[in-house]
């Protein structure tokens, strides 16, 4: 009698996890999604307690470990830093979810050099460092996922947001080649690109503006940062270690 192969599993116990910028929102939301599934995790902000919520919220969902760390991804000494802590207390990275990032919009002929400067530094050198200190690991251990946050404007574009909106385009070139690097070795390199997702940063945005947007919503709903993690969830688990090199589009259809 045959037997069919088993499913692929959402478990990710016994994982290790680093979630940047996960002092709230999305970052918040996946950090509370994979320890939920088991992962142990480590969460960064760029000040002391600023994971204090989002700990709080990973006991409360009766996450598994979950720890808080001091990190501005834009600091090379500050990451060098991370990973040293990371890998003594785990002893290894499965998962790498590149989250952090900030904003500094504009419109183009007001944009100083240095909010343009500031959001790269963030956005995409930010993420090539965390790669760069954690990739030879992981890919030692011939394993792991790697899922950098891009976003849909990276490849729409936005008026006001020349910056962003080339941080995250670059972003999906870098994973892309990181994915091509790192596939030999097991590990899978992918971007989630939310639309507009209902976040502290979003609500900074004009009332008249977002009704804009929402009338561009086929789903006719804003995103959760809950949406975000349940994509994340996905990318990081055994049932999309075939999936690597991608972006994947999570906006209720705004750029279809």
């Amino acid at each position: 009698m045959s037997t069919s192969p088993s499913a692929p599993t959402f478990s990710l116990a016994g994982k290790a996890a680093l979630v940047t910028g996960a002092s709230r929102g999305i970052g918040r939301a996946i950090a509370v999604a994979l320890a939920g599934a088991g992962a142990e995790v480590f969460c960064t902000s760029t000040k002391a307690g600023g994971c204090a919520d989002t700990l709080l919220a990973i006991a409360a969902a009766g996450g598994a470990k979950a720890h808080a760390l001091v990190c501005d991804v834009a600091s090379p000494d500050q990451v060098e830093q991370l990973a040293k802590t990371v890998l003594e207390q785990a002893g290894k990275l499965d998962l790498l979810i590149n989250n952090a990032g900030i904003t500094r919009d504009g419109l183009f002929l007001r944009m100083s050099t240095d909010d343009f400067d500031q959001v790269i530094g963030t956005n995409l050198r930010g993420v090539f460092l965390v790669c760069k200190a954690f990739a030879r690991s992981m890919a030692k251990t011939r394993g792991g996922r790697i899922v950098n946050i891009g976003s849909v404007v990276g490849i729409s574009g936005n008026a006001g947001q020349a910056n962003y909106a080339a941080a995250k385009a670059g972003l999906c070139g870098f994973s892309k080649s990181l994915a091509q690097e790192l596939a030999g070795r097991g590990v899978t390199v992918n971007v989630i690109a939310p639309g507009f997702i209902a976040t502290d940063m979003t609500a900074a945005i004009p009332e008249e503006a977002q009704k804009t947007m929402l009338g561009s919503i086929p789903a006719g709903r804003f995103g959760e940062p809950k949406d975000i993690a349940a994509a994340a969830l996905f990318l990081c688990s055994d049932a999309a270690s075939y999936i690597t090199g991608q972006t994947l589009v999570v906006d209720g259809g705004m750029t279809m």
